[in-house]
């Protein structure tokens, strides 16, 4: 029998599973959040939701994944055999699988302008930010190209495994973040002008709190955290059965806090410092920052540097997306030759589906569905349909279905507390995070009048 792979320490486990997210909750959406859902006043319910949303959520999928030492499909088929939860796995495969395929249409935005960054050909020119980025996306031979070397890297680690290649890559990868964070944030800090931008970011203005900024809070907990489509079930399933998983989802969850908090100094100051206003969407990272940058003496440098801890967290999220495909259908017997061939073949799949997303700002700009082009319906149909079905229904699994000895089970190596605590638990994860799941979905749609 071949022993299944493990992640070699908790750490390895936690940085891996930490950077699964920040790249699409800390970095790309935070900021973009805040930004339009009041400032300091956003910040506090967000970490306060995190904590009571998104940390049982993060708890459920790891006592999943760890208790069945299965990856998703197979750990709900284990845990309710002869029912249909395991399309819960399957919902969860089908979200990472649209979602990288446009995932690496920005991966690949980054690489162009991280090439630009370091070949001088970003700042200090004649065109402006704006019409730089139209021109660049338009680009449909460049950005294809682009999309092409982001998928190709992601495939690679993903194909060396969980020891060599993803977990290797997020050692280097995440401390590398975080580095290249405080030098940012460090730079922003010395501008002059720079206390408005704190101000706007960590004072509370609770005359700003609305019914969509709480909203917009609680779909931020659970996004921050990669929960609602199985990617914690599969890494967490490679955990060692003597970790804690409570003090691996705490690391988890203050590394994702942490890394928001540090996006919002590296981002905020330097943008009211600089007399800019906060925008969403692509236009805060390849539009606002770019001007900041260019205002600042060493600007060039510190761009590149901020493109590349971008580059750095958006491939951590990549990885985990691709392997949840791979690990599905890797065969025991044979797991590193038929990782390798999954990884190629599940990646070059997703590459081609991801070219109309990709060609939706060049050839393809007119086509629209839905009123929205290709690369918008594809990230709508994740973020506001997919990622809040997959949330509702593993808090139903974990709350009705999990069979209770196994909970218990996986209880005995936690803290004392959670024996204590388990009715609030399950209090959370029955009734109250389902229903606030579902005001977040019903908000999504525009069916709330807020």
């Amino acid at each position: 029998m071949v022993e299944k792979e493990q992640w070699t320490s908790k750490l390895g486990f936690i940085l891996a599973t930490a950077g699964s997210a920040i790249g699409l909750g800390a970095i790309w959406k935070f900021p973009n959040t805040v930004a339009t859902s009041g400032g300091g006043a956003f910040f506090l319910m967000f970490i306060a939701f995190t904590l009571l949303i998104g940390f049982p959520l993060l708890m459920g999928e790891f006592f999943i994944g760890r208790s069945t030492g299965r990856e998703a499909l197979t750990a709900y088929k284990k845990l309710a055999p002869r029912t249909k939860w395991h399309w819960i796995g399957y919902l969860g495969m089908g979200t990472c699988f649209l979602l990288l395929s446009y995932y690496s249409v920005i991966g690949g935005w980054i690489v162009i302008y991280f090439v630009k960054s370091i070949t001088g050909g970003l700042l200090y020119n004649a065109v402006p930010y704006e019409q730089m980025f139209q021109s660049t996306v338009a680009d449909w031979k460049m950005v294809l190209l682009a999309q092409l070397s982001f998928m190709l890297i992601t495939i690679v680690v993903v194909g060396q495994g969980v020891k060599k290649g993803i977990e290797r890559s997020s050692r280097i990868l995440m401390p590398g973040l975080f580095i290249l964070f405080i030098v940012l944030i460090i730079r922003s800090l010395t501008l002059p002008g720079m206390e408005e931008g704190i101000r706007y970011f960590l004072t509370p203005n609770f005359a700003q709190i609305d019914a969509k900024t709480i909203l917009n809070a609680l779909g931020q907990s659970f996004f921050c955290l990669s929960v609602g489509v199985s990617v914690m079930v599969t890494y967490s399933s490679y955990l060692s059965k003597k970790e804690s998983l409570t003090r691996s989802a705490v690391s988890v969850v203050g590394l994702n806090v942490l890394t928001s908090f540090m996006a919002g100094l590296a981002i905020f100051p330097a943008l009211f410092a600089l007399g800019m206003t906060p925008s969403e969407g692509p236009g805060l990272l390849f539009i606002t920052l770019p001007a900041v940058f260019e205002q600042m003496y060493g600007g060039g440098i510190f761009i590149a540097l901020f493109l590349a801890l971008f580059l750095f967290a958006t491939f951590t999220s990549a990885f985990s997306m691709l392997e949840i495909l791979v690990a599905a259908y890797s065969k025991p017997e044979h797991p590193a030759r038929s990782r390798k061939r999954l990884s190629w073949l599940f990646g070059g799949i997703i590459f081609v589906v991801g070219i109309p997303s990709a060609l939706s700002f060049g050839p393809w700009a007119d086509v629209q569905w839905f009123g929205k082009s290709i690369f918008d319906l594809a990230d709508f149909t994740v973020s506001n349909v997919l990622m809040p079905i997959g949330v509702l229904l593993i808090a139903v699994f974990v709350g009705y279905r999990f069979p209770k000895d196994k909970l218990l089970a996986e209880l005995e190596s936690e803290p004392a507390w959670w024996r204590k605590g388990l009715a609030v638990y399950m209090l959370l994860i029955r009734y109250i995070i389902p229903f606030v799941v579902l005001l977040v979905f019903l908000n999504a749609l525009g069916l709330l009048p807020v």
